[in-house]
């Protein structure tokens, strides 16, 4: 039987998880910067999806050690700087393992759901 602790961990893993999936999902769209990413995934969600800032950029910086984005500093369309994220080809090997793992949940909740 699990441990609280490791309960907990196992679901901060799959918030973690899935931000980090759409973080890479929206980068597949194009370069952008933290505010850009926040934005699409919002605009993509139909305003549901909002990532906080306090979750947005710890991911980001987390993904960027991993080698799954580069990043670079790039004036915005503001003519301010602004630190610009693309997906790696490490990024999609790992945006492709993660939507098959999604996809596999989704499968299996929806079963239990329809029962």
């Amino acid at each position: 039987m699990k441990s609280e602790h490791e309960k907990y961990r196992n679901r901060i893993d799959l918030l973690q998880g899935t931000l980090d999936m759409l973080i890479l999902q929206s980068l597949q769209w194009g370069p952008q910067h933290g505010y850009g990413v926040s934005q699409a995934l919002r605009a993509r969600s139909g305003e549901v999806l909002q990532v906080e800032t306090g979750s947005l950029y710890p991911a980001l910086h987390r993904m960027e050690r991993q080698k799954w984005i580069a990043a670079e500093w790039r004036q915005t369309e503001q003519n301010q700087r602004a630190r610009f994220y693309k997906i790696t080809a490490e990024g999609r090997r790992q945006l492709a393992t993660d939507r098959s793992k999604w996809n596999t949940m989704v499968a299996a909740i929806a079963s239990i759901l329809e029962a």
